[in-house]
């Protein structure tokens, strides 16, 4: 027993290194969340949009085409930060990006829509968040691309940056159109 009682702060000190070495693995991407929608398809939801006079927005708007869904928020910062490369998407991608304000007042997704511009053919407003727990979102911004056939093909759940748009997105966009 006087043994055992040498070997356990070993093995615990052994332990911890093997947690260690997994989490600082060079492989491993901890930004990469798992989706289980990714290869699914998208989920059926009915939202009010900003502009009431453009309808609803659901997923009868991305039929026969590659499309880009962007959750959001105006009270997001890091939303903020991505919202230039959302115009550069659409526009360099020829791709409709669709919104979806993520609790969030209507006022205030106007008022930051005013302020920002929009690069969406379509916002929807996720006031009480069903639409986004259907989605499996862990915050915003995140980021959806949906194949024609209205199949999940890529999640992206943190802003879209520079690199990532020319290196993932960009590339997966031209090969699903």
């Amino acid at each position: 027993m006087r043994k055992l009682f040498y070997l356990l702060p070993i093995l615990l000190l052994g332990a911890f290194a093997a947690i260690a070495w997994y989490g600082l693995a060079p492989g491993r991407d901890p930004s990469a969340l798992p989706s289980a929608l990714v290869g699914k398809e998208v989920p059926d939801f009915e939202l009010t949009t900003l502009d009431p006079a453009s309808g609803g927005l659901s997923p009868r708007d991305f039929a026969g085409k590659v499309t880009v869904l962007n959750f959001f928020a105006s009270w997001c910062v890091p939303c903020k930060a991505e919202h230039p490369l959302l115009f550069r998407l659409a526009k360099d991608y020829n791709v409709p990006v669709y919104g979806i304000a993520f609790q969030d007042q209507t006022a205030d997704t106007a008022r930051y829509i005013q302020e920002m511009g929009s690069p969406y053919s379509k916002i929807g407003l996720d006031q009480n968040g069903r639409t986004a727990i259907n989605f499996g979102i862990t915050g915003v911004p995140e980021t959806f691309i949906l194949d024609k056939n209205g199949i999940i093909r890529y999640r992206l759940a943190q802003p879209i940056d520079p690199d990532r748009l020319a290196g993932e997105i960009g590339p997966l966009l031209k090969s699903l159109q």
